[in-house]
């Protein structure tokens, strides 16, 4: 397979918690709860927004609601559904067609931390990238200092392939990246595992 299948995947997606979603226009107080928060973007490569520029990220955020060539990304909101509110995003990206390969990511209100969310939200994704639309590979990254963010690829089964040191210069600092990654053959026994 070389290409994302012609029928888009069914949207929203529900998990036993959550509502995973497009953004929509109406999400901005609480995308800018989080994106302007320092801890938040501690570990990413932007800094915290002010409110023009969560209102810049939520429109790309908006764009970014399907999968149709590679290097496309699907960006949802991840919404608790029983209390629905917004607790963070969750992305997959076609980075190779010709390799069946994607990238899982996430950002989570730290409000939210330590629910399984992350985990939760990630585990669906992967089983969208593998199950419905046919990768091989997905990967993810992170900023070897963010232990949580690393605990959530543990937890989904993901297998440490790299830890790249001092690989990056970061907000004035060098940092080191670990990459984990799981394999389609992998996928079931992974998205069986305890949260």
């Amino acid at each position: 397979m070389s290409a994302i299948p012609e029928s888009p995947p069914q949207l929203p997606i529900r998990t036993a918690r959550l509502l995973l979603r497009p953004f929509q226009p109406s999400d901005l107080d609480q995308l800018h709860l989080y994106l302007a928060r320092a801890d938040v973007a501690r570990y990413l490569y932007s800094e915290p927004t002010d409110r023009a520029g969560s209102r810049r990220e939520l429109r790309r955020r908006v764009r970014s609601d399907r999968l149709r060539r590679e290097g496309d990304a699907l960006q949802l909101a991840i919404v608790v559904v029983e209390q629905g509110l917004l607790a963070g995003e969750v992305v997959l990206r076609w980075t190779s067609a010709e390799h069946r390969q994607g990238e899982v990511g996430f950002i989570l209100n730290p409000d939210f931390h330590g629910q399984g969310i992350a985990t939760e939200a990630a585990r669906a994704m992967l089983e969208l990238g593998f199950a419905e639309l046919g990768m091989h590979r997905i990967v993810a990254r992170a900023d070897a200092r963010n232990t949580p963010s690393v605990r959530v690829m543990e937890r989904l089964g993901m297998r440490l392939e790299a830890h790249l040191v001092e690989n990056e210069f970061v907000k004035g600092e060098w940092t080191d990246e670990v990459i984990f990654a799981l394999r389609s053959g992998d996928w079931a026994r992974a998205l069986t595992a305890p949260p």
